[in-house]
């Protein structure tokens, strides 16, 4: 699921190329995309696209009339820049945004068609879309440290709860662990001052080190290749590979549709953690469905 340097970088590449522009033809080929009835979504065509911002991991283009166009991209959703007049007929093609002389086509790469489409009118209906986490690179220490005290839950829920941090899913909340030396199942409840900080540090320095590297990249090409597995990554998407830190074999904790990596050395003292010892704690702390996690809904 595209994250939130993933989310910058495509802010930055759509700003660079439809700011201003007029959106001459939308073409919808899969009947689960757009998931409100009015306004209706044709009715953008022909208007400009005035801004494009970012709603957690949402990707919102604005028009004029307060008029808004909201992206969610779930886990399997990206965005590929064609030739002008390209048409949706890939089978994971959802739909087709055609400016002069290139179109903007939104695909999904996935049997279960999670990604969305709403189309809204007013400025409460967008911030009804916020699920009002904190905004991890601009928190300060103070509100970091409320945020993620505010319920009791495990580091690994805490972080990917869009209703306490905005824009930090499976990918980077790993990542973030790993740089904090914490374990993913350890209880919020539980942290002491210092490690607080800790993880603070390394949720900014993370998303920092991750926005720059991406943004980097985009300033030559559109983001064609938007994934949550890369090959600089410590942790995530590593099991069995050696921790670059130590050399330990890093582990993984599967839960439902969720997988979370770890080293032992570095994170749990040594310590392997079993999925079925942990089956309980999981059951009631991390959501049944990706739809679950992403809502923030237990």
């Amino acid at each position: 699921m595209p994250e939130l340097p993933d989310i910058l970088n495509y802010l930055h590449a759509l700003r660079e190329r439809i700011l201003g522009k007029t959106v001459l033809k939308i073409q919808v080929r899969s009947p689960f995309l757009v998931r409100t009835v009015v306004p209706d979504l044709m009715t953008l065509e022909g208007r400009i696209v005035r801004d494009v911002s970012r709603i957690g991991k949402r990707i919102v283009w604005h028009f004029d009339e307060e008029l808004f166009l909201v992206f969610h991209l779930m886990i399997a959703g990206r965005f590929h820049l064609k030739k002008s007049g390209t048409l949706p007929k890939g089978k994971n093609d959802l739909a087709a945004f055609g400016f002069e002389g290139f179109t903007l086509m939104l695909t999904e790469a996935s049997q279960k068609k999670r990604a969305s489409l709403h189309v809204l009118t007013g400025r409460a209906s967008l911030d009804a879309h916020d699920p009002g986490g904190l905004e991890p690179l601009e928190a300060s220490l103070a509100d970091f440290h409320a945020a993620l005290t505010r319920e009791n839950h495990t580091l690994k829920r805490a972080l990917t709860d869009p209703r306490l941090f905005s824009g930090i899913g499976n990918a980077y909340s790993d990542e973030i662990l790993h740089a904090a030396k914490l374990s993913p199942v350890t209880l919020t409840s539980r942290l002491d001052e210092e490690q607080i900080q800790r993880l603070f540090a390394a949720t900014k320095s993370t998303l920092e080190s991750w926005t720059e590297r991406l943004l980097a990249e985009a300033k030559t090409k559109f983001p064609e290749k938007v994934t949550a597995f890369r090959p600089e990554m410590a942790v995530h998407g590593r099991f069995g590979k050696p921790c670059p830190i130590c050399g330990t074999a890093v582990q993984r904790i599967v839960r439902a549709e969720n997988e979370t990596n770890y080293c032992p050395r570095c994170q749990t003292g040594g310590k392997l953690l079993a999925d079925r010892s942990l089956s309980r704690l999981l059951k009631d702390d991390w959501p049944k469905t990706i739809e679950e996690w992403e809502e923030g809904k237990t």
